[in-house]
């Protein structure tokens, strides 16, 4: 990806910030129940 805008041109219902936790071997981000089944875009920044 280059530097710039992110532009998303999907109808979007929500976004969120959450920490990502331990999980095992791996990590997750929590959402609400009610998300279940939804498609969810995830984007990676440095703190």
């Amino acid at each position: 990806m280059k530097k710039g805008d992110f532009v998303l041109k999907e109808e979007v219902e929500v976004v969120f910030e959450k920490r990502v936790t331990p999980f095992g071997n791996s990590a997750k981000v929590d959402v609400p129940k009610r998300y279940i089944g939804w498609r969810a875009y995830v984007i990676v920044v440095r703190d």
